[in-house]
């Protein structure tokens, strides 16, 4: 069954801005100028990497000039926090929409895949499976520009922070057996194996896909079953 999620669509393409009526305020000119610039910065991000696309690259891009990018990002770290900013909110929203759900989970692992499967895209192109597949890249450079620039390090922080509370209280509505510490646990252990393999999608799946969906379900049940004491000690 398809799950539709609430879906507030940027434009995905950078293009020159449609005019605007004389009823349309300030913030919602200011909101589609930021679209316009975010769209493009995405593109090339995503075919030269924060070091290789520059400010004027960008500006060429969004068919604006530099000057105008400045009025509305103070710098390229500004527009990366944005782009941080814009896929986390994505990705808790698919949360909410049962990306949750354990048994989902492992047959998506199973098979390597991203973004909302069980989401009725047409209804939310940003959840394509281009625009998804983006997403993943870009966050891959934001991990590595994590390594460089402090700035960027600390924008990494705290979208994995916001990500693991939000999937922390996710999953407490459902396993209320488990305490705090336990759930965190859990939790961590669910981050490393999506994260690890959202980081191999690119290389050779060399197991069997059933075998692992299987394999992954056995693993989910047996984390969020009823603490034992082995567990608390």
């Amino acid at each position: 069954m398809n799950v539709h999620t609430q879906c507030v669509t940027p434009n995905l393409r950078p293009s020159k801005i449609q005019m605007l009526h004389p009823q349309d305020n300030k913030e919602q000119r200011i909101g589609a100028r930021r679209d316009q610039i975010i769209a493009a910065s995405r593109l090339c991000f995503r075919k030269h990497g924060f070091h290789g696309a520059g400010m004027a690259e960008i500006a060429k891009m969004s068919q604006l000039s530099v000057g105008q990018i400045y009025r509305y990002f103070a710098n390229k770290d500004a527009i990366i926090e944005e782009i941080v900013r814009r896929i986390v909110s994505k990705k808790i929203r698919l949360m909410t929409g049962n990306a949750h759900n354990l048994r989902q989970m492992a047959e998506n692992l199973a098979h390597r895949r991203i973004g909302a499967h069980h989401i009725e895209q047409s209804h939310c192109p940003e959840l394509s499976q281009e625009q998804t597949e983006i997403d993943h890249a870009l966050m891959l450079e934001v991990a590595a520009e994590a390594t460089r620039n402090p700035v960027v390090e600390q924008i990494w922080r705290d979208s994995e922070s916001q990500l693991f509370n939000e999937a922390k209280a996710m999953l407490a509505k459902t396993y209320v057996h488990l305490s705090d510490s336990e759930l965190t646990t859990r939790v961590e252990v669910l981050a490393v194996i999506c994260e690890g393999t959202a980081f191999r999608r690119l290389t050779t799946l060399h197991a069997n896909p059933e075998y692992l969906d299987s394999l992954y379900d056995q693993l989910f049940s047996q984390l969020f079953q009823p603490a034992t004491p082995a567990l608390l000690t």
